[in-house]
């Protein structure tokens, strides 16, 4: 039985109860750092080139968590988007478009779908399924040996968001729990060993969908993420053969936390000091506290930290 609420849906609203809760100032230099990475052509770029379809998605993300998508935001990312609706992507760029396409119409922008051709959303699909490997998940590219379990999430979210079910579900919920090792976490590629903060999270929230996610498999991937912070730096490592903590891993591990009901076993406190650390004074967050850049993907993943953590600490 697969989960009824889509899980971005579930996330964005997690999302926006602990936004909320933040420094008016702390929200408002994010939004105006948001707004500036906007380029002419509608898109976002990530540290450099033009407009790109994922960090695009990352942008209107962050955008709509902090309530601040408005009709010209959402207008300008429709012209950029539009471009976008043919030709051939990857997995994670047919996941940013239709995020992206998804949060438009939401802040006021063209419904870019409703423009598209009548089967658009079962095209995408079909796409989709070429991805499909013989292990029952999905590969990085089409006719590949083996399933990646990132790989497999995305096209799942995509498929909840298009509103078309996944062909064989049971071949990919065997497929994820093959990805489990005996540490309780995940791995991405079936050679591997040793889990992967992020692996994990991807591993996870697979199941939830699916339905598939049991209570043995639960406490096992707590126990494995609550060994992850830096105890030095507050955030979650990638791995527990990384010294320094990033502020992907400490997103994507604190919300699974959070969604198997064992957050509170994280220093919150140590959390958010650490994502403000990795914060600029002018907004934008860096990857870590090793990292001289700013950009909105990892701007999402501060403030989906910077949320997390208020929740918990209310």
């Amino acid at each position: 039985m697969t989960e009824a609420e889509p899980y971005l849906t579930r996330l964005t609203t997690r999302l926006l109860e602990g936004i909320e809760r933040l420094p008016a100032e702390q929200r408002e230099r994010n939004i105006a750092y948001l707004l500036e990475a906007q380029n002419p052509d509608g898109g976002f770029s990530g540290r450099e080139g033009g407009s790109d379809l994922y960090y695009t998605g990352f942008a209107l993300r962050s955008l709509a968590v902090l309530q601040a998508l408005n009709e010209t935001v959402c207008s300008k990312a429709a012209n950029f988007l539009r471009t976008k609706l043919t030709g051939s992507a990857g997995v994670v760029d047919f996941f940013s478009l239709v995020v992206s396409c998804y949060l438009v119409p939401i802040g006021g922008g063209p419904d870019i779908l409703a423009e598209a051709p009548p089967d658009w959303r079962d095209r995408v699909a079909a796409v989709l399924e070429t991805f499909r490997t013989s292990d029952g998940g999905y590969g990085k590219t089409p006719g590949a040996l083996y399933g990646s379990t990132y790989t497999s999430f995305l096209v799942t979210l995509c498929l909840q968001l298009l509103d078309r079910p996944n062909p064989h579900p049971e071949k990919l919920a065997t497929f994820v729990k093959s990805r489990r090792r005996a540490d309780g976490g995940y791995v991405e590629i079936s050679a591997m060993k040793r889990s992967g903060t992020n692996p994990t999270a991807a591993g996870v929230g697979l199941l939830q969908i699916l339905g598939e996610l049991d209570d043995t498999a639960k406490t096992g991937t707590a126990n494995f993420l609550t060994a992850l912070p830096s105890p030095f730096e507050g955030g979650l490592r990638a791995n527990d053969r990384i010294p320094a903590a990033d502020l992907l891993s400490t997103f994507t591990g604190g919300w699974t936390l959070d969604q198997l009901g064992c957050a509170n076993k994280l220093d919150w406190d140590a959390v958010q000091c650490y994502a403000e650390e990795c914060e600029r004074p002018i907004g934008g967050f860096r990857g870590g506290l090793w990292d001289e850049g700013t950009d909105v993907e990892y701007t999402f993943y501060g403030l989906g930290t910077l949320a997390l953590a208020a929740l918990m600490l209310e």
